[in-house]
């Protein structure tokens, strides 16, 4: 059994990019966990989308056993983390697991927004930390300029850098020998009560939900029974191991050592992440301090295509929540979709990822509503009203103020790009507070923008205005006082409430032409004239129209009198009128996805 003084918990954090995943798969491979033939590349992240898009984002564990140079064996837990900003809430979890973390930064982009933030939150929770510049290998590599920005940006110790291509698997070994020196082992006693902190969990079809967690003092066994301190849920222990690619059992996990366990839970909602695990026979004194509760910050409605799949899109996002903690949704319905689900998330590339996982995972085509955030209205009686959807839009002659939120955004990039990065926030309604050179040619600029702005597709204007070299990172603030309208799109005069949204007055004359436009490519020609109109209230403010499939039913009129000729054309155009009163336009699929994708340029 190894002893505690033999484990080391640690991390790794990066901005997106910076070779964590690859990092991770060449300490898999020099710890021997894996054969060269079973071994490919990023090894643990095991979702499709993972792989596709080339990020990580569920945390994952794994047991790195590895032999120093000392002669000793350690067990390294490497509790792996998503880099991107939606996905902090994953980062924050997972470190709360471990004493020690080591920081990737890449030797060619430095130091960028994520960076800072992913080493303010390790020490928040005041961890140990390695610095290391991954990337060596590459021709734009400046190691000695990156240094200089650890020591000044980040203000770690240049002397503890190690430097190392996980590429090519330079320096791997003085990464795990780092490991073991500098991090401490953690602490705890295996005879007192049992007191584990869960940091994620996944739905498993055969075994139910399986808990991934971490001990902090006690042991526990397979046959305890254990509880959960947030909801008193009490269940016997079936199985408890450790990760070591696959699942393998243990008799007994003690202090100190990540695993999971199995004990038959079936309902999803029992385990929350942040949760303490005790025995039930006898808990523990308090609580772990737990995490902040994930907040969603964007909003859109989920329906499916066909209405008779709604039974499996609730089962499907009842099981990602399992998943994914931060992922909240309630009941929701529309005149033009059906039954569907109004769901929270933390930003946009959160969104496009539950989508694409219900899409793959439960077979399910969908269809998303614009997606929103969330303004107070203050009304004429003095009552504040919350509200995210715009079908819940109240009378606007009722509004007193309406607020929306604001973030400030931190936002690093060369100083060439500073014209650029400026224009693109003042046309998002941004103010810019402050800026400083972080080198002599970095940048670093501070901007309060509103959140409505930023969800649409800012993100991807500033890597292409910055050439891929803008890193990005934003924290809400508060609500500020804004002109807000609710912009209805109609078709054939017929107002399609799947396709309203909440947008600044100044900008609504904007969005609704750019959404007209949209639709009019989308919508397939019928056999009359389609008016696609954007309107606020009684006021119309955009109009796009879709031709008329025509038949040419003068075609077998060879010469002759004109007025044969318009007799015929004047009964296709009542026949068209006609027509017209009992016709429904048919929206595609593709419709309601193009007015969301709004490219500004």
């Amino acid at each position: 059994m190894n002893t505690i003084s033999s484990i080391r918990n640690f991390s790794i954090i990066a901005h997106i990019d910076h070779g964590k995943s690859t990092l991770s798969d060449r300490l898999i491979q020099a710890t021997n966990m894996v054969s060269d033939r079973d071994f490919k590349d990023q090894m643990l992240d095991s979702m499709d989308i993972e792989r596709e898009r080339g990020i990580t984002i569920k945390s994952q564990t794994i047991c790195l056993p590895y032999t120093a140079k000392d002669g000793k064996t350690y067990y390294l837990n490497l509790i792996d983390t998503p880099g991107h900003v939606d996905f902090t809430y994953e980062v924050s979890r997972a470190l709360a697991s471990c004493e020690g973390a080591l920081l990737l930064v890449d030797a060619s982009q430095g130091v960028e927004a994520q960076t800072i933030a992913n080493l303010y939150l390790a020490m928040e929770h005041n961890l140990e930390i390695i610095p290391i510049i991954n990337k060596i290998d590459l021709p734009s590599a400046e190691i000695e300029r990156v240094k200089n920005q650890i020591e000044s940006d980040l203000g770690l110790d240049p002397d503890k850098i190690i430097l190392a291509s996980a590429k090519e698997g330079i320096g791997i070994q003085d990464v795990l020998e780092g490991i073991v020196t500098v991090l401490p082992p953690p602490v705890g006693d295996p005879d007192l009560r049992l007191e584990a902190l869960i940091f994620d969990s996944h739905y498993d079809a055969y075994r139910g939900t399986i808990v991934h967690f971490r001990v902090f003092q006690g042991t526990i066994r397979t046959g305890d029974t254990i509880m959960f301190m947030f909801n008193n849920a009490r269940y016997k222990v079936e199985e408890v191991g450790i990760f070591q690619i696959k699942r393998v059992p243990q008799p007994q996990l003690s202090a100190g050592q990540v695993g999971y366990l199995i004990a038959g839970i079936k309902t999803v909602s029992d385990t929350r992440c942040g949760d303490t695990i005790t025995h039930a026979n006898a808990p523990c004194d308090s609580v772990k301090p737990g995490f902040k509760l994930a907040k969603p910050v964007v909003f859109s409605s989920l329906y499916p295509i066909a209405a008779d799949n709604y039974a499996e899109l609730a089962e499907g996002l009842e099981k990602l929540q399992l998943n994914d903690a931060s992922l909240v949704y309630e009941k929701d319905s529309s005149a033009a979709l059906g039954f569907g689900f109004r769901c929270g998330f933390l930003g946009l590339l959160h969104l496009e990822v539950v989508q694409e996982r219900l899409e793959r995972e439960f077979g399910l085509s969908l269809i998303l509503t614009a997606p929103s955030v969330q303004y107070q209205l203050v009304m004429k009686d003095g009552s504040t009203q919350i509200i995210d959807n715009p079908a819940l839009y109240p009378d606007p002659m009722s509004i007193q103020t309406t607020r929306e939120p604001f973030i400030r955004a931190t936002i690093i990039i060369p100083d060439r790009y500073m014209g650029a990065v400026m224009k693109l926030c003042l046309d998002r309604r941004g103010n810019n507070t402050n800026y400083q050179y972080l080198t002599n040619n970095r940048l670093e600029m501070f901007f309060e923008l509103p959140l409505s702005e930023v969800v649409y597709d800012f993100y991807d204007r500033l890597k292409s205005i910055t050439q891929g070299y803008g890193s990005f990172d934003y924290e809400l603030i508060d609500f500020r006082e804004t002109q807000l309208v609710k912009m209805d799109i109609l078709i054939n005069g017929e107002r399609v409430d799947a396709l309203s949204q909440l947008v600044h007055k100044d900008r609504s004359v904007e969005r609704a032409r750019t959404a007209c436009e949209k639709l009019q490519e989308e919508i397939p020609k019928q056999m009359y004239k389609i008016a696609i109109q954007g309107a606020i209230g009684g006021n119309i403010i955009a109009r796009t129209t879709v031709s008329a499939f025509r038949k040419d039913v003068t075609a077998k009129c060879y010469g002759g009198d004109i007025s044969r000729k318009r007799k015929l054309l004047e009964k296709q155009k009542a026949g068209k009128k006609r027509m017209k009163m009992v016709g429904k336009v048919m929206i595609p699929q593709s419709a309601f996805l193009a007015v969301l994708k709004t490219d500004t340029d």
